[in-house]
């Protein structure tokens, strides 16, 4: 597969980045690296349009020896691809397709069952659904059919809108279901063929990769073994199963910054961007975060002015916003200052480690901006 990446390059200084800050974050990953917190690693920071910076430190691999890391390697997104799937979402209710008030079974109707039959699109996107436990079978990941079913017979773990609980899975698989519902097509084709593609950024992010791009990817690492197989490579889980280059996410944050238009495509409306990146869950603690008010948008979350925020950087503007991927990556923009920041890892660590560097690489990003 080829492609051009889409965003062209410009220096630090005239983009309008200090230069000190900067140099304390490529210290403090190298660090990370000499302690053997990760073996790779890759930033991109974009302004404007342009890509200020893209580097990658380390390892991709390595088990039965080191590959090192190029500006080339895919790293696994964990929960950073469930923007993705949202967006590909978000495009239908750009044609008038879907709304976000939609109930889910108006696009599944065996998903009412089990007293699911009034969970609106909305609910789901913003982690209020009510059934953070759901899950599917390895099964699923080739047999869409199976898949399907076995999202509609979730059951109910609360009520449905009364409290916020991040659905690790279950909201994603939701949504893919509906993709293919409305479109007739494999959610994995849905993304790429309507985000992607026309952002020019398919061959810097895969939700499902191909074996002719598989050589790129870097294994990920973690107390307990990861699934590195090419069968999972290939799945593409809508919740956590994407691929990419930080350059890739970084221009992806770029169009989410300047409301929805990445340079001359314009993928989605200043208003729809406006509306999934605001907080829909105002201060609810989420319980699956330490009770941490996440502030959920339809896709995202939002910084927001809590004391306790996750990766988005305490001193971060209100209304930054992104997603993370399970202890290994954040990636975010902020409009007030048209930055986007991708930060990836290959090594899932816990917290609160995790979460203190987080708070560490971001915050030096927004004090790195002029």
């Amino acid at each position: 597969m080829s492609g051009t990446y889409p965003l062209p390059t410009g220096d630090l200084k005239s983009l309008g980045f200090a230069g000190k800050p900067l140099d304390h974050l490529d210290a403090l990953i190298r660090s990370h690296i000499d302690e053997g917190r990760y073996p790779g690693a890759q930033i991109a920071l974009a302004r404007h349009g342009k890509l200020a910076l893209f580097r990658t430190y380390g390892d991709a691999k390595t088990a039965g020896g080191k590959v090192p890391a190029t500006n080339e390697t895919l790293f696994l997104l964990f929960s950073q691809t469930k923007v993705l799937t949202s967006s590909a979402v978000w495009t239908l209710v750009e044609e008038g397709k879907l709304s976000f008030m939609d109930k889910v079974a108006d696009f599944l109707p065996e998903f009412a069952a089990r007293g699911k039959a009034d969970i609106t699109l909305e609910q789901v996107m913003s982690h209020r659904g009510g059934f953070p436990s759901g899950d599917v079978t390895r099964s699923t990941w080739t047999d869409h059919k199976k898949m399907r079913a076995e999202v509609c017979d979730f059951s109910l773990d609360w009520t449905p809108g009364t409290r916020l609980q991040y659905h690790a899975r279950a909201a994603h698989l939701t949504q893919a279901m509906v993709l293919e519902a409305v479109t007739g097509q494999d959610y994995r084709d849905v993304i790429r063929t309507r985000v992607l593609e026309p952002l020019g950024l398919a061959n810097d992010i895969f939700v499902g990769v191909p074996e002719s791009q598989q050589s790129r990817c870097a294994d990920t690492y973690a107390k307990e073994p990861r699934d590195n197989s090419a069968d999972f490579k290939a799945a593409g889980m809508p919740s956590g199963g994407g691929y990419a280059t930080a350059r890739g996410m970084a221009a992806f944050y770029q169009m989410l910054g300047h409301g929805g238009r990445l340079n001359d495509v314009r993928l989605f409306s200043p208003r729809l961007i406006a509306y999934v990146s605001r907080s829909h869950t105002g201060e609810m603690g989420d319980a699956q975060m330490d009770g941490i008010p996440m502030h959920r948008g339809l896709g995202p979350h939002v910084r927001g002015e809590s004391e306790r925020i996750r990766g988005l950087g305490a001193i971060g503007a209100p209304v930054t916003f992104g997603h993370g991927g399970a202890g290994t990556s954040y990636s975010w923009t902020d409009p007030t200052s048209g930055v986007s920041f991708a930060y990836l890892t290959n090594y899932m660590q816990e917290d609160p480690w995790h979460s203190s560097r987080l708070d560490r690489v971001s915050n030096l990003v927004h004090a790195a901006i002029d």
